[in-house]
C-alpha cells in the first residue's frame, strides 16, 4: 500500500521542505517501502491506527521497544515529585523498568531543595539517564527562565545535568499564527539551536494539536510545514507527542475552506527520522464527539497503535538506536500505577512474526 504524499500546497514551502527531506535520505532511506509493510495512511475520516483493538501486539517477535530507550515525562509524576521529591519517584520507575526520564522542571516541593548536582547523581545512582528537558520558550518578564529570556542560564543549567537534548514544549506562536510570525519564531529556534550545539546538546521542539493547524494569513498552509522548512535540521529536532499529533489529524485534516488536507503523522517522522530522535508516548479513546477525537488514556489502554508506529520508525536506517520513547499522560487518576501500567505495556510489544 503506498503512502499519501504530504505536499504543501505553497510552492516556496514545498521546494524547501523537499530540500529538507534530500538531506534525510540517508537516514530514511527505507521509508517508502516501509508503510506497506505496516498498515494504510490513516484520515480523519477513518478509524486512526489501533482501533481494532484485539490486536494488541503481544507476539512473538523481537520486542518493539529498544532496549535502553523507554522514559518517562516527570510533568506526568508531578504530584509526587512534589510530595515525595525525585529520589522516591526515581525508585519507582527503576523498579518499573525505566532507563530515562525527561524533566519538567528541576525542583521538588515538600521534599526540600535539591541542586543540579544532586538532581543528576540521583538520576545516575537509579539506573537512569536524564535525556532532555522542556523549558519555556518566551515571556514578557526579563527574567523568566525561558530560552528567549535567559538563553544562557538554561543551557548552562541542561550542561550541568548532562543532557543531550534541551527543549520546549511551547509552539512557535509568539508573532500569531501567520507564515511571517512563525519564519521569525523558526530564526530563533535556529538560535537558541546553534548556541545549544556549541555544547554538545540537542534543541528540541515539543507540539501539540494546534501546530498543525493552518496560517490564518494563508490558510493553505500548514504551520507545522512552515516550522520544518525554515528551521536548520542540523540545528532544530522535533519531540513529536504522537497523540497530540493524532489528536491534529483529526481537527485539521481538512483546510478552513472545507477541501481535504490529510496527513498521516508518522509520515512526518519517516519523511526525515533524523529529525525526531524524541517521542511522547501517549494514548487515547477514540471518541468523534470531543474536540480532539480522542479522551487521554493510560498507554496502553487506548487507540493509538504503538506497535505500527515504534517499528515504523524502527526500521529507518539506524532507527532501533536512534530514538527515545518517553511515556506521558497530562493528568493520570494516579500517577505512579500509570507508569507502571504504561512502562509494563510498551515492553510487553511484539513485532509482527514473519
Amino acid at each position: 500500500m503506498s503512502r499519501t504524499r504530504r505536499t504543501p500546497a505553497d510552492p516556496e514551502l514545498a521546494h524547501k521542505l523537499s530540500r529538507r527531506n534530500m538531506l534525510g535520505v540517508a537516514a530514511g532511506a527505507t521509508a517508502a517501502a516501509l508503510l506497506g509493510a505496516t498498515a494504510p495512511t490513516a484520515t480523519a475520516a477513518e478509524a486512526a491506527p489501533g482501533t481494532a483493538a484485539a490486536d494488541r501486539g503481544h507476539g512473538r517477535g523481537r520486542p518493539v521497544m529498544p532496549p535502553g530507550r523507554l522514559g518517562i515525562q516527570l510533568y506526568s509524576l508531578r504530584d509526587k515529585v512534589a510530595t515525595l521529591g525525585f529520589a522516591a519517584v526515581f525508585a519507582e520507575l527503576q523498579k518499573y523498568g525505566y532507563d530515562e526520564v525527561e524533566f519538567a522542571g528541576y525542583s521538588q516541593g515538600s521534599a526540600g531543595p535539591i541542586t543540579l548536582a544532586q538532581l543528576k547523581r540521583l538520576t545516575r545512582d537509579n539506573g537512569l539517564r536524564g535525556i532532555g528537558s522542556h523549558v519555556g520558550y518566551y515571556s514578557s518578564d526579563p527574567n523568566a527562565y525561558t530560552f528567549a529570556q535567559n538563553l544562557d542560564q538554561v543551557l548552562d543549567d541542561a550542561q550541568a545535568l548532562g543532557l543531550p537534548h534541551i527543549g520546549t514544549a511551547s509552539g512557535p506562536w509568539r508573532y500569531g499564527a501567520t507564515v511571517d510570525g512563525w519564519k521569525r519564531c523558526a530564526e530563533e529556534f535556529n538560535h537558541y539551536g546553534a548556541e545549544a550545539k556549541k555544547r554538545g546538546m540537542k534543541f528540541y521542539q515539543h507540539n501539540h494539536a494546534e501546530e498543525f493547524s493552518f496560517a490564518t494569513d494563508r490558510p493553505n498552509v500548514r504551520l507545522y510545514d512552515v516550522l520544518l522548512a525554515e528551521t536548520d535540521p542540523d540545528l532544530v529536532h522535533l519531540e513529536m507527542d504522537i497523540y497530540w499529533a493524532y489528536a491534529a489529524q483529526f481537527r485539521f485534516s481538512r483546510r478552513v475552506d472545507g477541501t481535504p488536507a490529510p496527513f498521516d503523522p508518522l509520515d512526518y517522522v519517516l519523511d526525515q527520522p533524523h529529525r525526531y530522535p524524541l517521542f511522547h508516548v501517549k494514548d487515547g479513546e477514540r471518541d468523534d464527539s470531543v474536540r480532539d477525537g480522542y479522551r487521554m488514556a493510560d498507554v496502553g489502554d487506548g487507540d493509538i497503535d504503538y506497535r505500527r508506529f515504534i517499528s515504523a520508525v524502527n526500521r529507518t536506517q539506524h532507527g532501533y538506536r536512534s530514538h527515545h520513547w518517553q511515556a506521558e499522560h497530562d493528568n493520570p487518576v494516579e500517577s505512579f500505577a500509570f507508569a507502571r501500567k504504561s512502562g509494563a505495556h510498551l515492553h510487553s510489544l511484539r513485532e509482527k512474526d514473519c
